[in-house]
């Protein structure tokens, strides 16, 4: 029997026949989310339990053949699917989707990588607690994956990235070793802190089996408002005043832009979406409150009133019920869909100091009409944190596909030229994948990306982790 041959029957034996898939449809393992890439891979293998996955790591380690750790498989730098060799091992984390334990004593709960978002939001607040890593994909990515890109969505202004939600990992190292952090301890000053290694590191140095996760109380009342503004310089005014008013209460600040708003209306018709005629952005926004809902809404609609009569704002509308509430955010959580229908699309998903980002959008806007005329700038995201998703849509009436062939390294270059100019980032909170790796070359500091090198040889000598992603060796 071949090497290959030897290694399946292994891993039949370690995880079942049934956990080692290597014949029919595997598009689901195969191919990203995007659909921009699909790959071959030598066997999707689906473990059950942390010993299993050690075993697996084991298994084809000692064959010298290489792994590619994913959950949800909903990331957005084709970071997690095989390449096209037929060589490469998929190791499918989605049965291991145990929440372990919720200890409301310290405000946590130990989950297992392949439990889906949603999942983990919901049996939280059943239990009276709150769970707050929210993102477009949570009804089907998983808290391994969304600790691997360290994912951020709409709620990091005030909670953070998955990163600050963490207080302990299980991982299964690049030699198929068990290291159980998983104290749940908020202070541990104890050498290195190893799991910020592998939070954000995209599989390549081991992979998460397990986490402890922060909770926190249930709110009181949590209000939605839907803001119309005059300008980019306006939003981050009104942000600064809802800091100011609504102080650690502010959860959600999310701004769209006239387009964007555009191609929900064309493609989703059925939803109403206030302002999308008359300004050229909106802002839609989260209160939170621990006492009642008759202060938050008092709180914000101090807010209002000021931003009103500042002229930050021009026009609001306040959520009276849940059923509004989340009709308001499914506008914002609609562009991406709005986009992927109006045709394929040049993303970029950057991250700017807040107080720079109208000055850095003004001027890479005027760059590229001018450079690409007709190309339609779909400009969306989380500017409570200085986190947009600035995308460019090929002309009306054109070949998109055609278009991001041709265009896509060109924009990218003028793009991301721009980011470096205002000390920003060009990746926020997708990761690097293969989709940006080369591209991180260009804009990370050599020292950076030398110790980046380093700690991957270190962990993973072999580069049997995820190989090809983040870093190239």
């Amino acid at each position: 029997m071949s090497t290959h041959a030897d290694l399946l029957e292994t891993l039949r034996g370690i995880v079942g026949a049934a956990n080692v898939l290597t014949e029919g449809d595997l598009s689901a393992w195969e191919m990203d989310w995007r659909k921009r890439e699909r790959g071959k891979a030598l066997a999707v293998v689906r473990p059950g339990n942390t010993d299993e996955v050690a075993q697996v790591v084991k298994a084809c380690a000692a064959a010298k053949v290489s792994m590619v750790p994913q959950g949800g498989n909903t990331g957005m730098v084709v970071g997690s699917t095989p390449d096209a060799t037929g060589e490469q091992v998929v190791l499918s984390l989605t049965r291991m989707n145990k929440i372990r334990t919720m200890d409301g004593g310290n405000l946590t709960v130990t989950v297992e990588a392949g439990c889906i978002l949603q999942t983990l939001q919901e049996a939280c607040e059943e239990a009276g607690y709150l769970f707050p890593l929210s993102l477009a994909a949570e009804g089907s990515c998983t808290i391994g994956g969304n600790l691997g890109t360290n994912a951020g969505g709409t709620q990091v202004v005030r909670f953070g990235n998955t990163r600050e939600l963490c207080l302990g990992l299980e991982v299964v190292t690049a030699q198929g070793e068990v290291w159980n952090g998983l104290t749940g301890l908020r202070k541990d000053n104890t050498g290195y802190d190893l799991r910020h290694l592998f939070i954000g590191s995209e599989g390549t140095l081991g992979v998460i089996t397990a986490a402890v996760m922060k909770l926190y109380p249930l709110p009181a009342a949590q209000l939605t408002a839907l803001c119309a503004v005059p300008s980019l310089d306006a939003a981050v005014e009104l942000l600064g005043l809802a800091h100011k008013t609504l102080s650690s209460g502010l959860t959600g600040f999310e701004v769209m832009g006239q387009f964007a708003l555009s191609l929900v209306v064309k493609h989703f018709p059925q939803q109403r979406v206030p302002f999308h005629e008359t300004s050229p952005y909106c802002v839609v926004l989260e209160h939170s409150d621990n006492v009642s809902e008759s202060r938050a809404r008092e709180q914000l609609e101090r807010l209002l009133e000021a931003a009103l009569e500042q002229g930050c704002a021009t026009d609001a509308v306040v959520a009276e019920n849940i059923t509004q509430a989340r009709a308001l955010w499914h506008i914002r959580e609609s562009i991406p869909l709005a986009q992927a229908q109006e045709g394929l699309n040049i993303k970029h998903d950057i991250s700017i100091a807040v107080s720079r980002i109208p000055a850095f959008v003004q001027e890479t806007d005027a760059a590229l009409a001018q450079a690409f005329p007709g190309a339609r700038l779909v400009n969306y995201g989380h500017l409570g944190d200085g986190n947009l998703h600035y995308n460019v849509q090929a002309p009306a009436d054109t070949d998109a596909e055609a278009f991001l062939r041709d265009q896509e390294k060109p924009i990218n270059a003028l793009v991301y030229a721009a980011v470096d100019r205002y000390n920003g980032s060009i990746s926020a909170e997708h990761g690097i994948g293969s989709l940006k790796r080369d591209k991180l070359a260009e804009h990370k500091s050599p020292v950076a990306l030398a110790l980046m090198r380093d700690i991957k040889k270190a962990l993973d000598p072999h580069n049997l982790m995820n190989p090809g992603r983040v870093v190239n060796l």
